[in-house]
């Protein structure tokens, strides 16, 4: 009779560090919620980190949340509470920077458009193509571009047959994301179309989306449910100009 409950006690007990075991495995390992996501990907994310919560962070953090989180916001792709909550200081800074230089310039919804679109373009990442593609198709719409322009963009032919300022922000980003060098005449036609202040600006609009390029790579962002990657798989490569870094 002793031997028996010391069988069941230990049976138990292994039972329990089992049940301990696949709980830790659980809380550090990434379900996949979608057929073809890596391992690493979080369903609620679609990225390498889950979502942070508003209960984990600071009077200040929960501050950053709310502001992001409860407004009527613009769909950008992702969930409101993103990944970079995980900074709060960071995530306000970003949103104001990304709020202004895609709506306050004064460059407007369509050149703020192919801005962007060139410069998924010439960083050759799908995600972001795929947003604001799907964007620029959308008739009777600010935003709208036409698809002469996206062709363009997206198959790296001559910047012929379109208007001036459109063909040269795109010639302006290929040199500058795609190149790593922006010659003299592109950037002094770029000064003399747009000004100093918005060649500024256009410059930084690039920056912006270069930088959100890396953080989509690294966090592995997976597109949303139902959307079809068209992305070229193998883009022909950006014709640069002698001497450009790459």
């Amino acid at each position: 009779m002793h031997y028996s409950k010391t069988i069941l006690a230990l049976a138990l007990t292994l039972s329990a560090g089992m049940l301990l075991g696949s709980r830790i495995t659980a809380q550090t390992t990434a379900p996949t919620a979608a057929p073809g996501w890596p391992a690493d990907i979080y369903p609620d994310s679609r990225e390498r980190l889950p979502l942070p919560k508003r209960e984990d962070l600071d009077d200040y953090g929960k501050t950053i949340f709310d502001k992001q989180t409860k407004p009527v916001r613009e769909e950008d792709g992702r969930s409101p509470a993103s990944v970079e909550l995980y900074d709060p200081k960071l995530a306000d800074i970003m949103d104001a920077g990304r709020h202004y230089l895609k709506f306050n310039t004064g460059l407007g919804d369509k050149l703020v458009q192919i801005t962007v679109l060139a410069t998924a373009r010439e960083m050759k990442n799908p995600y972001e193509w795929v947003q604001w593609e799907t964007v620029s198709w959308e008739p009777k719409t600010p935003s709208y571009v036409d698809p002469v322009i996206v062709d363009i963009v997206k198959y790296e032919k001559p910047v012929t047959g379109i208007g001036e300022k459109e063909g040269t922000i795109v010639q302006f980003v290929r040199e500058l994301a795609g190149c790593r060098k922006l010659t003299s005449a592109t950037f002094a036609h770029t000064l003399k179309l747009f000004g100093p202040r918005l060649t500024l600006d256009l410059a930084n609009l690039v920056g912006m989306y270069e930088d959100a390029g890396a953080e989509i790579t690294a966090f592995d962002l997976q597109l949303k449910p139902g959307q079809i990657n068209d992305f070229p798989a193998h883009p022909v490569p950006t014709v640069c100009p002698p001497g450009s870094p790459v």
